[in-house]
């Protein structure tokens, strides 16, 4: 991994960690979904703008499209919808430590439903990183955290990891910030057919809702998803999502930071726990694809 890989890999985990922050802020001001629909319909218009200077064509493959489409629905409209929501119950922290466990649950889904064996590496860094989920989970539910809110969370991880196991087939063929603005308008529209029927339009504007919500919508919205985007197509997912392991810690402490939420010992026995197990993973992962690659080659060589 080369350095510029390696900056774009801390600055994509700083600005995804730090979304949690500046969107509770956002739902605390204003309705969620409807907040986050006219987000994704700024940055998508945009990204659009810019990659239409920058010569990119929104002529996209089929496979493009097909990945487009799952890529806006599945993070932006299920993922963040949910998280948005979810974080008028509970706090950003926590939001943040839940949609951290993607490494986690790509492993173990591909594990469980795909017959791909793991490391012993992988699984302990899979038992590792569920432990510290446990004992998070176990400390803030008798804390009396809102368990719907905690719920909606979890769904919106879910939601995350079929966005990240699609995101191959929206990079390939180029047009990278083509597909960032495409994707972003996919989840605009679907949130907004949602928020017509659900939400009433009230906001207490203010100074700091107003900081907040161009914040999220260019830093986290824009920028983050298409560094996200360059890093995969610099070093592939598998080793891209290494960087993963880093948002628990970014997370809660942004929130500290800018929320003041309190950080309890439990949980950040907890969270070096979890990123532990996510760095073991995603390593564990990436040596089973060199040795993949490695295989491939010898055998064309014979």
């Amino acid at each position: 991994m080369d350095i510029k890989a390696l900056f774009l890999g801390l600055a994509f985990a700083v600005m995804w960690s730090s979304a949690f922050a500046s969107a509770r802020i956002v739902v605390s001001h204003a309705p969620p979904l409807t907040a986050l629909a006219i987000r994704f319909a700024i940055s998508g218009l945009i990204g659009i703008a810019i990659a239409r200077a920058l010569g990119q064509s929104w002529r996209l493959t089929r496979p493009q499209w097909r990945a487009t489409v799952i890529f806006g629905l599945s993070q932006n409209a299920l993922y963040l919808g949910l998280n948005f929501v979810a974080m008028q119950r509970i706090e950003a922290g926590l939001a943040a430590i839940v949609a951290s466990t993607m490494p986690l649950l790509v492993a173990l889904a591909g594990w469980a439903f795909l017959d791909e064996r793991i490391r012993p590496l992988g699984a302990a860094g899979l038992g590792a990183g569920l432990a510290g989920v446990a004992i998070i989970m176990g400390s803030r539910l008798s804390g009396g955290v809102d368990v719907t809110g905690l719920a909606l969370c979890v769904l919106g991880a879910l939601a995350l990891t079929v966005a990240t196991l699609s995101v191959r087939g929206a990079t390939a063929g180029g047009n990278v910030l083509m597909v960032v603005g495409l994707q972003m308008l996919v989840g605009s529209a679907a949130l907004s057919v949602v928020a017509l029927l659900t939400e009433t339009w009230s906001v207490d504007w203010s100074a700091e809702l107003i900081a907040a919500f161009l914040y999220t919508t260019l830093v986290p919205g824009l920028l983050a998803t298409f560094v996200w985007f360059v890093l995969v197509g610099r070093i592939g997912a598998v080793r891209a999502a290494t960087f993963h392991f880093l948002n628990p810690f970014f997370g809660v402490t942004i929130a500290a930071l800018v929320l003041g939420e309190a950080l309890h010992p439990i949980d950040l026995v907890g969270v070096a726990i979890v990123m532990a197990g996510i760095l073991a993973v995603q390593l564990s992962q990436v040596r089973v694809r060199e040795a993949a690659i490695r295989r491939s080659a010898s055998a064309e060589g014979r």
